[in-house]
């Protein structure tokens, strides 16, 4: 893998290789400020109430991450817990 951007992963479509779903795009990483390594992508949830409020993000685990290409993020998830916005994952 060569290098990238943050601004070029934005403009990626995540998706997952296990079922085909198609996550969105990257909107923001969490990263590990001692060794500078990415740890996770975090994709935004999906539109809920007529398009004006959203759930819960998504956050990917760089571990997770197969493949980076042209236009997409290729990721193998099995099951990915919502993050609330507050930082924990949601209960179920």
């Amino acid at each position: 893998m060569g290098k990238c951007s943050f601004y070029d992963l934005r403009e990626k479509e995540v998706v997952n290789i296990c079922d085909g779903r198609r996550f969105g795009y990257v909107c923001d990483m969490e990263i590990d400020t001692i060794c500078g390594s990415i740890c996770a992508l975090i994709v935004p949830g999906e539109f809920k109430f007529f398009g004006f409020s959203r759930c819960n993000d998504y956050v990917i685990p760089w571990e997770c991450v197969e493949q980076i290409g042209g236009d997409i993020i290729l990721v193998r998830v099995v099951n990915l817990i919502p993050r609330e916005k507050n930082g924990r994952k949601k209960k179920n």
